[in-house]
């Protein structure tokens, strides 16, 4: 049986539904502003590899959300131009509503809708998910790039490698990651990674970052995770990053 929502509910069970997405996760919704809680879960689902689609209408983001959306590669977004509706939907549960995937939206209106889940309506699940389906086929298939956005924005060219530092003092230094770093600097995680492999500090090879020699001397260190290898950077090269 469907159950009713107000903001509340909508916002809370929004939640627990794209932090307990095990497979597929299909986001619908006209305008996208995303909430920093409703981003860790999406990063978080992201590098776990799980198939993130994001269907909206107005292809207007603002710079923070475009470069977000950017940063995250495998989240795939389409654009739907007659779009209007509102719905949230894995592969147990979903939620049809009147909300915007918008913060403004989740805290300023007042919203409603229903929550359905597979397990206790197997047919009303089926038919949400077959019109979520008819509008994955319509919609246009796009990757999000803000580059010239950044350039205004920014204004901070490459740093050439000659001007680095042979060596910093990394004594008692605390180390970043490329994600810690962009948050610090205010530059996306994907021009954080341009600078350091254009400055001949680290590669990628077979999906995991290898640190150069040059990388070593500056006092990276790599790291193994559960999605593989990464690097960590002292905190002082954070002064390179924002010259």
């Amino acid at each position: 049986m469907a159950k009713f929502l107000n903001t509340t509910g909508v916002s809370y069970h929004l939640e627990e539904l794209i932090k307990n997405t095990n497979d597929r996760l299909i986001l619908i919704s006209p305008y996208l502003q995303f909430h920093k809680r409703i981003k860790d879960h999406l990063e978080n689902l992201n590098i776990q590899k799980r198939d993130i689609r994001i269907i909206y209408r107005e292809n207007k983001l603002q710079v923070e959300e475009s470069n977000w959306l950017e940063s995250q590669i495998g989240i795939r977004t389409s654009i739907c131009n007659s779009l209007h509706a509102k719905c949230y939907l894995n592969e147990n549960e979903a939620i049809v509503t009147s909300m915007n995937l918008y913060s403004f939206s989740q805290q300023n209106n007042d919203e409603m809708g229903i929550h359905v889940t597979k397990a206790d309506d197997s047919e009303l699940y089926n038919d949400i998910f077959n019109e979520v389906q008819r509008l994955l086929t319509i919609s246009e298939e796009i990757r999000i790039s803000v580059k010239k956005v950044e350039k205004e924005v920014e204004k901070k060219p490459t740093q050439p490698v000659q001007k680095i530092p042979n060596r910093i003092n990394t004594s008692n230094s605390k180390l970043l990651t490329t994600k810690e770093l962009s948050k610090q600097t205010g530059l996306s995680s994907r021009n954080v990674n341009s600078w350091l492999t254009d400055n001949n500090l680290m590669y990628k090879k077979d999906g995991d970052w290898i640190i150069t020699n040059r990388g070593k001397e500056l006092g990276g260190i790599e790291k193994k995770g559960q999605y593989g290898q990464f690097i960590v950077w002292p905190e002082e090269i954070m002064n390179q990053l924002k010259k």
